[in-house]
């Protein structure tokens, strides 16, 4: 599978053809579709990332102490 930057760049590259208005009907949404695949995977990528992020948190002792972040899942997807 693809990293989140090579999936990133592609989803860029996406934009830029459907920008460029050049693309036939079918084409630009055969390639809108490719662009909400990756958005789709893009976000899960920062999810996951997301999800193991530690923050630092002050304690009273003027210590330091690392907690886990919680993440709240949002479902990907729509009515179908």
């Amino acid at each position: 599978m693809a990293k989140f930057e090579d999936k990133l760049n592609a989803l860029e590259a996406v934009v830029e053809r459907l920008e460029r208005g050049e693309l036939t009907l079918e084409d630009s949404v055969r390639l809108f579709e490719e662009g909400v695949g990756l958005s789709n995977a893009c976000k899960l990528e920062l999810e996951k990332a997301e999800g193991r992020i530690q923050i630092l948190v002050d304690t009273q002792g003027g210590g330091v102490q690392v907690a886990e972040m919680d993440v709240e899942k949002e479902e990907v997807g729509g009515d179908d």
